[in-house]
């Protein structure tokens, strides 16, 4: 029985050498590779990092796309008795050099001449990096740097060392054990500096087992890979059950080509942050509000009925004949066409999961006839503890534990995790770890508790979990779901713990309400002016307005603001996995929030602007503050 990853790789070679088992689209052709030249790959991929000095227990760090180049370059470490560090490809020089060092790094294995550029420029600061290995020779061909290696050079290296060393590969991936350490997978960071967590073959493998237990897939089944292969949910995906059930592996051409990629393999699962769903609700209402009177009629009429059905399947009904034949008309006229566009025609299931998805998200897909199925875990668990189980959706729960995993809540209400795809610690970070793993649970830090039938509620992050003056707890990130329900609506973040009212801070969709802008005849020039015209604030108000109808009293929103500028990622103030970093957001803005909690119907800020050339500029903006009735 495997024990490792690559000892599944090479099973899948040796049972079914010639089944499809990773698929490349380029220039518009799906390029096929199978098992047995996967494996082959990852072996002299292996044997020349092992060649150019790689050692067991060192670390490698991989940055770019989703591409099989990145997988062979993992499976080629573990079977070395390395391990690998994923990175996000929009991580600024700053993160780089804190994790390459921190991770003890060796070899960094990157897309193309952006990030070797990155690397360049932080080449002084790096300590201990040995070759830096590019798989997009595109823009490379004048850099003369001798620690610089294409990524097939590295593969020849390979196959001169098994010449010298015959059978080593086979001898050293046999060797391997569960116990060995198999990635380091960075965590959201939202307090700080991201930590390592240390993932096993073993909390891999048995978390893919469990999942797959629940919800069997096939070996003749597809999944695309478009998220990064740095983020937990993709390693779950991609690797954890991919290689241990041997479907096939498929990679988009470009990140601007994910849809129709997706579209044309009709994948059978997915896997998405709530981001991603989100994305295709805005997507849906943007085209239905640009489509003609009939499409609009159909869509209008259709999405009550499908409403309706979804409801009766949440409560375990069973549907009356009326409502099956109108759900049926529906499905055929619009449901279809829908799934159809956004490449979930053939889905047996999805999942969401990384953040709470607001449930007027959930509703839409169920109303579409999608199997959306939350998912609750951590990086520290290997993305996943809790799941729906199929004709059991509460979309206000994220479902019940998995296999062989323990959950439980304590007095304060925080949750606590324990199972075998628990992490072994931080790396190189023992008080985290100790503040982290008490007597063998993991201390999530999400504040939950469990509804009457067994299910799983998670309220909030326990540190931002509010209470209002009146007494009321509430989540921000409740609120916040709701209001990106809105097409217009991007981002948007709630305060309200210690004053008197609930209020927002909200970031419009650039996109979507520009083309309203557009359709409304609506002049603006940049962001910051379309963002603080009227009309756009009246737009997003009526929105705002709708949340707050289901909102207790207390916890509506009685004021917001619509900023001037985008939360930013490379700013620190959203994670690589959009995650917003609340307090740094409190202490960056608090200028907008005193004036929401005053008189003040607008606020003055100045912002300083960096060109792509260095240049800086200081730009002065005045930010209407909007009041809401909320009786």
């Amino acid at each position: 029985m495997a024990e490792t990853l690559p000892q599944f790789l090479l099973e899948h070679a040796k049972n079914t050498p010639n089944k499809i088992a990773l698929r490349e689209r380029d220039y518009g052709i799906w390029q096929s590779m199978t098992w047995s030249e996967y494996a082959g790959h990852v072996k002299y991929f292996c044997l020349g990092l092992v060649s150019m000095g790689l050692r067991p227990e060192e670390t490698i760090a991989i940055i770019g796309d989703n591409r099989p180049d990145w997988v062979i370059a993992e499976l080629a470490a573990q079977a070395a008795g390395a391990k690998s560090i994923g990175l996000y490809q929009d991580s600024v020089v700053k993160e780089m050099i804190y994790i390459f060092n921190h991770a003890d790094v060796s070899f960094v294995v990157v897309e193309d001449q952006e990030q070797v550029d990155k690397i360049l420029e932080m080449w002084d600061e790096l300590k201990g990096v040995k070759r830096v290995i590019y798989y997009d020779p595109k823009g490379l061909r004048n850099y003369t740097e001798d620690f610089l290696v294409y990524f097939p050079d590295v593969e020849v290296e390979g196959q001169k060392f098994e010449k010298e060393n015959p059978g080593w590969f086979e001898k050293r991936v046999a060797e391997g054990k569960s116990s060995d350490l198999a990635i380091l997978s960075t965590t959201s960071g939202t307090t700080g500096n991201p930590k390592l967590a240390m993932l096993t073959h073993k909390s891999m493998i048995s978390m893919g087992h469990n999942l797959m237990s629940i919800d069997p897939l096939s070996t003749n089944d597809n999944f695309v890979s478009f998220l990064p292969l740095s983020w937990i949910g993709e390693q779950m995906m991609c690797m954890s059950c991919g290689l241990q059930l041997g479907f096939t592996v498929n990679f988009p051409e470009e990140p601007e080509t994910v849809q129709h990629d997706i579209r044309e393999i009709g994948p059978r699962v997915m896997f998405s942050p709530p981001r991603i769903w989100e994305n295709m609700v805005s997507q849906v209402q943007v085209k239905v509000e640009d489509s003609t009177r009939l499409k609009k009629a159909i869509f209008n009429w259709a999405m009550p009925v499908g409403y309706a059905m979804a409801d009766v399947r949440f409560r375990k009904e069973t549907p009356s004949l009326g409502l099956k034949i109108k759900y049926f008309l529906a499905d055929w006229m619009m449901f279809q066409e829908i799934k159809d566009h956004l490449g979930l025609r053939h889905l047996k299931r999805a999942y969401t999961g990384g953040a709470a998805l607001g449930p007027d998200v959930f509703r839409f897909f169920h109303a579409l006839g999608v199997n959306l199925k939350q998912i609750y875990g951590q990086t520290e668990i290997n993305g996943i503890a809790v799941v729906h189980r199929d004709g059991d959706v509460k979309f206000q729960t994220v479902g019940t534990p998995i296999p062989e995993t323990e959950i439980k809540v304590d007095e304060n209400g925080e949750i606590l995790l324990r199972s075998p795809a628990l992490m072994d610690g931080y790396y190189r970070n023992p008080e985290a770890t100790a503040d982290t793993l008490k007597d063998g649970w993991l201390h999530s830090g999400d504040a939950g508790y469990f509804d009457e039938d067994g299910h799983l509620i998670v309220i909030d992050r326990a540190k931002d979990v509010m209470t209002l003056h009146d007494g009321t707890k509430f989540s921000p990130q409740f609120i916040e779901n709701k209001l990106k329900f809105s097409p217009y609506v991007k981002e948007a973040v709630i305060f309200g713990g210690d004053w008197p009212f609930v209020s927002a801070m909200i970031n419009i969709d650039f996109a979507n309400v520009g083309k309203w802008a557009e359709n409304n005849q609506i002049g603006y020039t940049t962001y910051t002016d379309l963002a603080q015209k009227p009309q756009v604030y009246q737009l997003v108000r009526k929105h705002v307005e709708q949340a707050n109808v289901d909102l207790p009293p207390a916890a509506r929103i009685q004021r917001f603001v619509l900023l001037h500028k985008e939360l930013d990622a490379d700013d620190a103030e959203l994670t690589r996995t959009r995650k917003v970093r609340r307090n740094l957001v409190a202490q960056r803005y608090a200028d907008i929030i005193s004036a929401l909690y005053s008189q003040n119907n607008h606020v003055d800020v100045e912002t300083v602007i960096t060109y792509q050339d260095g240049r800086t500029a200081r730009l002065a903006t005045r930010l209407a503050i909007e009041g809401l009735k909320t009786e």
